[in-house]
């Protein structure tokens, strides 16, 4: 075969509003936001909110770019799919993994800041606030850390397996609390912040919006990574699109849901950022964002002074969020393997459909097995590499979401203009230049992550660990490739899935060829 062509899941199950809420299940922005806001302000200061709407702009391009190619090619490899039509199979293969690594990179966080905030809420509970010293810090009881880690994953798992209705259920109920509970925690940061008692709070100024007053490139490139890291995770609804219900207009379902997530994101953590910081300041004392001893978890140490008694709600609202978004993260890495199964460039076990439930459950044990062992090797490595991790994490983000703009640019470069002058600009210039500023701020952070001192601190052998983190995970995502070319070539080849425009023809999902890929 030489066209795209389904894959055994369901159709017709998820909606525009279920597509959002798994989509805000996998941002999961109480986990984001408490993970996120102290290593961009260790970078950027009171211009934090300012990062974060500097952020959106690439984000906001980039998704014009995957609205164009999931509207013109849904299917659930998405990067790898769309890279694969638009340059050729080894740099989709790669932009594939890309979106793999940074799924697995997330889960190992996910997992860790899920660990912490039981044991919080759990210390809450039983009126003891150092309780969560059990597991977290570097004292930590490391073994017991990894144990409910593997915990965690393995209930998303089995959440998952169970296909994408038991999927969107969990959702639902998850994502609503956490919503309501992080409304209630900004609007009582900014009321914290205007208490005289306060004296490390600040009052917001337009200045905090300005990206401009950041003091330099690097740390503006460092500010963006991480901001970018908080809003990773909008893409996984297209990784849906097979199964998606059809919609009653020009844009598909999964687009329609995708684009109203990225505004739902940008209005919410702009706020919260403005919040935090006005609450907190930027100084060194308890809950300053200066103090590197809370920076990788401003929320569990600002709950109190924010909230009082009723702090066990944040906690449990983050340990919601980080476990939702543990389940729906697991969504994107299954179903992009699948795809790469599929296709003929992965193992062709990891293409198997479970017949009762519907879900691609060899591929989802697999990415889950992966992310189980990485969570238990960072954790051995040390308890700082969660910052690292997330650092990372907004490194692979810019390397694929880099590429598939890109690839929505090239792949439409020969007619998009011919349909109209916004759809030239929202095919090609926008997402063009959301790739190439994405690409440029992967160049930049990995160029400064070298620096022994960048991120936590952590190092091997005098090299920044968020270095060897992501220089790691594209060489052996390099060598898995070659190998796979030389077992399975007809993918690289590419006599599987065709390179080309195909005259550019918008198709939806039933005019494709179904011959499948065996």
């Amino acid at each position: 075969m030489t066209g795209m062509s389904r894959k055994g899941l369901p159709g017709g199950t998820i909606g525009v509003l279920g597509a959002i809420v798994v989509g805000l299940s996998v941002c999961a922005p109480a986990y984001t936001l408490t993970s996120a806001i102290g290593p961009a302000a260790s970078e950027v200061g009171v211009q934090t909110p300012a990062i974060f709407l500097v952020g959106f702009i690439p984000m906001l391009f980039v998704a014009f770019g995957y609205r164009a190619l999931n509207d013109a090619m849904p299917d659930s490899g998405t990067s790898f799919t769309w890279g694969t039509r638009a340059f050729g199979p080894w740099v989709g293969w790669m932009a594939g993994w890309g979106l793999i690594a940074a799924t697995v990179l997330v889960l190992s966080n996910l997992a860790g800041v899920a660990v912490e905030f039981l044991f919080q809420s759990i210390g809450e509970i039983i009126g003891d606030p150092n309780f969560h010293t059990l597991v977290s810090g570097e004292d930590g009881n490391i073994f017991l850390n990894i144990a409910v880690c593997l915990g965690f994953l393995a209930l998303a798992t089995f959440i998952s397996y169970r296909g994408m209705t038991s999927t969107k259920i969990f959702q639902y109920i998850t994502v609503f609390f956490q919503l309501a509970v992080l409304v209630w925690f900004i609007v009582a940061m900014f009321v914290g912040a205007a208490n005289p008692a306060n004296t490390e709070a600040l009052t917001p100024q337009l200045s905090w919006f300005n990206p401009l007053e950041v003091d330099s490139f690097s740390a503006f490139a460092a500010g963006i990574a991480v901001s970018i890291f908080v809003y990773w995770g909008w893409d996984t609804v297209l990784t849906m699109g097979e199964e998606t219900k059809p919609s009653k207009g020009r844009m598909s379902t999964a687009s329609k849901a995708a684009m109203i997530l990225v505004v739902m994101l940008v209005i919410l953590y702009a706020g919260t950022a403005t919040a935090t910081v006005a609450f907190s300041g930027v100084g060194d004392g308890p809950t300053g964002l200066s103090n590197s001893a809370i920076q990788e978890n401003v929320f569990a140490a600002i709950a109190h002074p924010v909230m009082g008694p009723m702090a066990i709600f944040l906690f449990l609202g983050v340990l919601v969020s980080a476990m939702a978004s543990i389940n729906s993260t697991a969504i994107s890495p299954a179903r992009t393997l699948l795809a790469m199964a599929h296709y003929g460039a992965m193992p062709q076990a990891l293409k198997k459909i479970h017949p009762k439930f519907k879900s691609p459950y060899v591929a989802l044990m697999a990415s889950s097995i992966v992310a189980a062992l990485f969570c238990a090797i960072m954790r051995f490595i040390g308890y700082s590499v969660l910052w690292d991790t997330i650092t990372s994490l907004g490194i692979m983000v810019c390397f694929y979401y880099g590429l598939t703009a890109l690839s929505s640019a090239w792949y439409f470069r020969k007619t998009a203009f011919r349909e109209g002058l916004w759809q030239g600009v929202s095919k090609i210039v926008l997402p063009g230049l959301g790739g190439l500023l994405l690409l440029v701020v992967f160049v930049q952070t990995m160029i400064d992550s070298t620096n022994p001192d960048f991120g936590s601190g952590s190092n091997v052998g005098g090299i920044g660990l968020v270095f060897v983190l992501g220089v790691s995970v594209l060489l052996i995502g390099a060598i898995i490739m070659i190998w796979q070319s030389r077992v399975r070539p007809a993918f690289f080849r590419g006599q599987i899935l065709r390179t080309g425009d195909d005259s550019q023809v918008v198709r939806s999902i039933d005019a494709m060829e179904f011959d499948g890929a065996e």
